[in-house]
């Protein structure tokens, strides 16, 4: 199913150089007091300063950002390489499709035209609300689809080639 991404608010790029640039400055010490106050317990003893500021700017970085979300945590997780992790992602990118809300998909189904809205919070078709693709192709065909492959959002599974 397509997700609809809604990026955060504008930020200044220039304050995150500042705060990051300020914690390339801290020696040891002070990358330890900077990680009690962000994660609110101590850091191992065993950690380097490279580890602790390699954390504390990826943390600074989600918080203004934006975090990975649970779908890519999943992946990361279930890869037993990077190459893995990149092969999943290559392949997940394929079935993945970003649609601002606003935008208005169409379909034909039995001579008859089908129009669904996208929302930010999921589709309008026929004055309801779904919260998926697939559930409202169901509702037009009456048997079970793939949402975005009926609307036309995700080719047919690429073939392997074989060697």
């Amino acid at each position: 199913m397509p997700h609809v991404k809604i990026g955060p608010a504008l930020l200044d790029p220039k304050t995150l150089e500042i705060e990051i640039a300020r914690l390339r400055d801290l020696d040891l010490g002070g990358l330890r007091a900077r990680w009690h106050t962000v994660f609110r317990q101590r850091p191992s003893p065993h950690l380097p300063r490279h580890l602790l500021f390699r954390v504390l700017v990826y943390r600074l970085q989600a918080d203004r950002l934006g975090d990975i979300d649970a779908e890519d945590k999943r992946l990361l997780d279930g890869a037993a390489t990077p190459e893995d992790a990149g092969q999943r992602a290559v392949d997940s990118s394929r079935s993945t499709v970003d649609i601002r809300p606003g935008t208005v998909l169409a379909r034909e189904w039995n001579g008859r035209m089908h129009r669904v809205a996208v929302l930010a919070d999921g589709f309008a078709w026929n004055g309801k609300t779904y919260l998926s693709l697939s559930k409202i192709a169901h509702a037009i065909t009456g048997t079970r689809w793939n949402g975005p492959r009926f609307f036309g959002l995700r080719d047919t599974a690429p073939k392997k080639v074989r060697s």
